[in-house]
């Protein structure tokens, strides 16, 4: 039984795939990562789903990736900690490959793996409140396993906008970064998202398969040696000096050596 995520279908095939960790602030656990990734490859299998929503419960969206998590691979050995970092590269490629549309409602707040999470749906709509940012230069980290995703969606130019510098930014700059599709009062979010759904319902579902494989295959390319990679530099980054000292000083509540 799935402890981090819900998942809830309507008679039309319509699967709302739901980060359920609020009191977390949905940030990703293992267990999070791993049910994601089987609740990908299980929707994306089922020919009774036309359609999956991804979204959160509670105030954010996403948070990025548990920080405790995180402090736990620095006292493990290299084999675990690229085998942790490469979990969370496959999730994510499970969910950006899935062969059915995947729209993103994206209520509240994304920082970190949030971002990724936003940047592997087709489209992703926002409520105009929110505030996104790749936040992982902050804690000593870098947005390694998200970045395939990222740079797909954004492009290099406006990637390198916020890709390093960890500074938050609003609704509106996402839509102009083209992480958001658009970005609408929150209280017109699910409507916003239902218009994004309903012409799916209208498509021959293998048809729509075939054009989203064929789409991933003429973009980017994000291949089995870009994805080891990612995990190689995640691995180093939790190898280094500088992650455990910025994951250090936020659960220490105090400013890592590096800021004045």
């Amino acid at each position: 039984m799935s402890e981090t995520i819900r998942i809830e279908r309507d008679a039309r095939g319509v699967a709302t795939l739901w980060l359920a960790r609020s009191e977390k602030h949905n940030a990703m656990s293992a267990q999070m990562i791993a049910e994601l990734h089987s609740a990908a490859e299980s929707l994306g299998a089922d020919d009774t789903v036309r359609v999956v929503v991804l979204a959160a419960e509670g105030k954010s969206f996403c948070a990025g990736g548990d920080l405790g998590w995180m402090r736990e691979q620095f006292e493990a050995d290299p084999a675990v900690r690229s085998k942790e970092a490469a979990k969370l590269a496959h999730m994510l490629q499970a969910l950006n490959t899935m062969p059915k549309p995947l729209i993103g409602r994206i209520h509240g707040n994304a920082f970190g793996g949030g971002v990724g999470l936003a940047s592997v749906c087709d489209v992703a709509i926002g409520a105009d409140t929110l505030l996104m940012g790749l936040t992982e230069t902050r804690l000593g980290l870098i947005p390694a396993t998200i970045g395939p995703y990222v740079c797909a969606r954004m492009g290099e130019a406006k990637a390198r906008r916020v890709f390093m510098s960890g500074r938050r930014f609003g609704a509106a700059e996402a839509v102009d970064l083209d992480l958001l599709a658009r970005a609408v009062p929150v209280e017109a979010l699910d409507e916003a998202v239902d218009a994004e759904v309903l012409p799916y319902l209208d498509c021959a579902p293998e048809a729509v398969a075939r054009a989203k494989a064929l789409l991933r295959h003429m973009g980017p390319r994000i291949d089995e040696a870009l994805i080891a990679h990612t995990v190689a530099e995640l691995a180093r980054c939790w190898d280094g000096e500088e992650a455990p000292e910025g994951i250090g000083a936020f659960f220490d509540k105090r400013k890592p050596s590096w800021t004045s």
